[in-house]
C-alpha cells in the first residue's frame, strides 16, 4: 500500500505555513502576510468535480485508481470522528469533542473526495454568529458564554458528505378517499328541555386506485460522518452545492478533514429511505381525493450515481460538569447548531421567582377583591 502523500504550504517571502482564506480564492501567511493567489478552475475541471459515479460499481469496490486516495488519519476514541491531519501535523484535540487524539503511522484507503464547498465565513464571522445564538439560549450557565467570548479558537473542519442521484419509476396501489356529507335528527338538552336539530355529519367514501409515478433525483445529501449529530448536521441545511470546486488540498490548508465514517452502501441505503418518502408524497398527490391510503409501492431504481463532498462547517467543543457539548456553524452561510447544557441554579431560581410572583398575585387578589 503506498504511503499517503504529505501536502505542504510554505510561504515564498519567509517559509512559514500558508493557509486558506475563507472566501477568497487565495492563500495568505499569518506570519508576515504575503498572499498568494490560487489558480481558479476551468470548465473542464468543473464539469468533472460534478460528475457522479456509477454506484453499483462503487458498491462492487470497482472504481477506477484516480478516484482512491491513502490518507493518514486518527479515530477519537471519544466520539468516533475520523480525523484526517494535513502538513505535519501529528497530535491536535478532535474538533467534535475537545478530546485529545495523536495521529498513528496507519492509512487508511477510501474514495478520493470529488468537490469541496471551499470555507465563505472566518473564524471571527463564525464566533460572532455562535455568540448571538447563544445570546438566546435562556438558562445556560454563564460559563458558557464566557467561553464563547474568551476568544478561544474554533475549528475549520471539512465535513465529509455523499450526495445520491436515482431515476425512478413507482406503481403503487391504494385508495383514495372522498368526503361526503349526510344530514341526521339528533335529539339535544336544551335549557333542561329535549329537543330535536338537524346536523350534518361528515363521511369518507373510500375506493381502490392503482398508477404510476416518476421522479428523478438529483444531489440526494447524507451526512457522512457520525462524529457531527445527524439532527443537527440537517439543521444546518440548505447549503449552496452550486458552489461546489474541484477538490484539491489548498482548500484545507489550515484547516482540519474529516474522513468519511459512514460507508457508501450505509449512506446510500438512507438515500433511499429518503427519497422513497418522497415518492410516498407523489403517491399521495397523484391518488388525490380527501384521504389517502397508500397501500404498497413498488419502485424501479436506473442510473443511481453518487459524489464524495467536503462541506465546511465552524466547530466548537465546550466541556461542562464534565460532559461534551459540540456547536456548530455552517461555513458558508453562518446558520448555527448547537448542544446547550442548562444551569441547575439558574432554573431554580426561576421557579423560586416564579412561585414568589405567583404568591404576591393571590395575596393581592385576596386583599382587594
Amino acid at each position: 500500500m503506498a504511503d499517503p502523500q504529505e501536502y505542504r504550504w510554505p510561504c515564498d517571502a519567509c517559509g512559514a505555513q500558508l493557509r486558506f482564506a475563507p472566501g477568497q480564492t487565495e492563500l495568505v501567511c499569518d506570519h508576515c502576510g504575503h498572499v498568494q493567489k490560487l489558480p481558479g478552475p476551468d470548465a473542464r475541471s468543473l464539469a468533472e468535480a460534478r460528475t457522479e459515479h456509477d454506484l453499483m460499481r462503487a458498491l462492487r469496490d470497482d472504481l477506477p485508481g484516480a478516484a482512491m486516495q491513502e490518507v493518514r488519519t486518527v479515530t477519537c476514541t471519544n466520539c468516533g470522528a475520523q480525523i484526517e491531519f494535513q502538513g505535519a501535523d501529528h497530535a491536535t484535540e478532535c474538533p467534535f469533542c475537545a478530546s485529545p487524539v495523536v495521529v498513528d503511522t496507519g492509512s487508511h484507503r477510501q474514495i478520493k473526495p470529488q468537490a469541496v464547498v471551499p470555507f465563505q465565513l472566518n473564524e471571527r464571522a463564525a464566533r460572532e454568529a455562535m455568540v448571538r445564538w447563544m445570546g438566546n439560549l435562556w438558562f445556560a450557565p454563564n460559563s458558557l458564554m464566557e467561553y464563547a467570548r474568551k476568544g478561544r479558537a474554533m475549528n475549520g473542519v471539512y465535513v465529509p458528505y455523499w450526495t445520491f442521484d436515482a431515476e425512478t419509476d413507482s406503481r403503487y396501489s391504494g385508495q383514495r378517499g372522498d368526503y361526503y356529507y349526510e344530514t341526521r335528527t339528533v335529539t339535544v338538552r336544551e335549557n333542561g328541555r329535549s329537543v330535536q336539530r338537524q346536523e350534518r355529519v361528515r363521511k369518507t367514501r373510500w375506493h381502490s386506485v392503482s398508477g404510476r409515478v416518476s421522479r428523478d433525483f438529483d444531489d440526494v445529501l447524507i451526512l457522512g460522518s457520525t462524529g457531527v449529530p445527524q439532527a443537527m448536521a440537517d439543521r444546518l441545511d440548505p447549503w449552496d452545492l452550486g458552489a461546489l470546486v474541484p477538490y484539491a488540498p489548498d482548500y484545507l490548508a489550515g484547516f482540519s478533514a474529516e474522513g468519511y465514517t459512514v460507508p457508501l452502501a450505509q449512506a446510500h441505503d438512507t438515500a433511499r429511505d429518503r427519497m422513497s418518502g418522497v415518492i410516498v408524497q407523489d403517491v399521495r398527490r397523484d391518488i388525490g381525493g380527501d384521504e389517502q391510503r397508500v397501500d404498497g409501492v413498488d419502485t424501479d431504481w436506473r442510473a443511481e450515481t453518487f459524489k464524495h463532498i467536503l462541506l465546511p462547517v465552524w466547530l466548537a467543543a465546550y466541556k461542562y460538569n464534565g460532559k461534551s457539548y459540540r456547536f456548530l456553524v455552517n461555513g458558508q452561510t453562518g446558520e448555527v447548531q448547537g448542544e446547550r447544557p442548562w444551569s441547575a441554579w439558574k432554573i431554580a431560581f426561576a421557579l423560586v421567582l416564579a412561585a414568589l410572583v405567583a404568591g404576591i398575585g393571590a395575596w393581592l387578589y385576596q386583599k382587594y377583591k
